[in-house]
């Protein structure tokens, strides 16, 4: 079985390592440093179709195939991690509205939404029970023409500036999910500062309060929040993170072929020592280890496989603990100057970690992956 590139894959891979290499590599540990991606840049994504990408045409979307969609993760992801996660929790959630809010919600939220007009981001973690969402405390209640729902959600990505949030909430009837506009009454949203990763990712607490949406920004019925909409949801989230893991792994080899090619120790260049040399093969190992997951994954998505999923988790967990691996490596080959912020390395590593704990833990793959049968290779 051969595993390549079409020409039009390559060729949308280009454009995208261009903007990366030109808008983003350059100014990423500035938004680091500053804790906010800059809104000319997000507009930027907006202009050329890529947020919102994977949705359907009618939606506003580019309706870009998974394995696309997973190399422009990837080259983003190489640049910003944080940037990558503007499209992780936007296009996540923009999917789950499309799936399934109702007709009435969608014509209110499309075509905007699917182009990136408004930012969509996923409230489900909680200062007491994390992400763990069949277990969440914020509660929903009708009331009369509205749902009513109180709460406080935590961890928050791009919340600081999102116009509309899918929240999860225990209704009468089971885990309910809601569209809630940020303009809603009774929410009220607070910035989260001094976080190690992905510090550009501008995130956010939500205090709901008595805060009121219509009856139909209810998005299933109670009882779909977790087992339908949510899992969606973060099905999606799984996919896009693998492939940003990826990107991580490609920037810390990249950064280390570079550093060990040009660096001279006890005479000869850092890459001619037998250890730095072992460690570099671990490296390409990885990166092509994890990517090859990755468009195998992307495929079966494609194709409609419903092993797709098992195959996602799969990549996730292994994509995410080899970018750690690789940022781990790529700090010691730099040396003192791998902890300094005038190198990217450090931020890789603190990226790196988020990775790992985001969009399920990879303790909750370990538990998770043996319930999925393998796919067919």
């Amino acid at each position: 079985m051969r595993v390549e590139l079409s020409p039009t894959q390559r060729e949308a891979r280009a454009a995208f390592r261009r903007f990366a290499a030109e808008r983003v590599v350059p100014e990423a540990g500035a938004w680091d440093r500053a804790g906010a991606v800059p809104r000319e840049v997000i507009a930027a994504l907006v202009e050329r179709g890529w947020l919102g990408a994977p949705l359907p045409a009618e939606a506003g979307g580019g309706a870009m195939a998974a394995v696309t969609y997973g190399l422009l993760t990837e080259e983003i992801a190489r640049g910003c991690s944080s940037l990558r996660s503007l499209l992780t929790v936007h296009d996540m959630v923009s999917q789950g509205l499309w799936r399934w809010g109702s007709r009435q919600l969608k014509a209110e939220l499309f075509p905007a939404l699917g182009r990136g007009e408004r930012l969509a981001a996923l409230a489900l973690s909680e200062p007491e029970v994390g992400s763990d969402a069949a277990h969440v405390r914020t509660t929903a209640r009708r009331d009369g023409d509205d749902w009513v729902l109180d709460g406080r959600k935590k961890w928050i990505t791009f919340g600081r500036i999102a116009d509309l949030f899918l929240v999860l909430a225990q209704a009468e009837g089971g885990p309910a999910a809601f569209a809630v506009p940020a303009d809603a009454p009774g929410l009220e949203r607070r910035p989260l500062d001094g976080v190690v990763g992905t510090r550009a990712s501008m995130l956010a607490e939500l205090h709901l309060d008595g805060c009121r949406v219509p009856a139909h920004h209810l998005v299933g019925r109670p009882g779909f929040g977790f087992s339908h909409v949510v899992t969606m949801v973060l099905d999606h989230g799984r996919y896009s993170v693998a492939w940003g893991s990826v990107g991580v792994c490609q920037a810390c080899l990249d950064a280390c072929l570079d550093y060990t090619a040009g660096r001279e120790q006890f005479g000869v260049p850092l890459a001619d020592h037998q250890l730095v040399r072992r460690e570099l093969t671990d490296l390409i190992a990885d990166t092509r280890a994890a990517r090859l997951l990755c468009y195998r994954a992307g495929w079966l998505r494609e194709t409609g496989d419903p092993a797709s999923t098992g195959e996602t988790l799969v990549a996730k967990y292994f994509a995410s603990r080899a970018a750690v691996r690789a940022a781990n490596a790529a700090v010691q080959l730099h040396g003192a100057n791998g902890l300094s912020q005038h190198y990217p390395l450090e931020r890789y590593l603190r990226d790196a970690k988020v990775l790992e704990i985001i969009e399920g833990s990879s303790q909750i793959q370990q538990i998770t992956i043996p319930v999925w049968p393998p796919s067919d290779l």
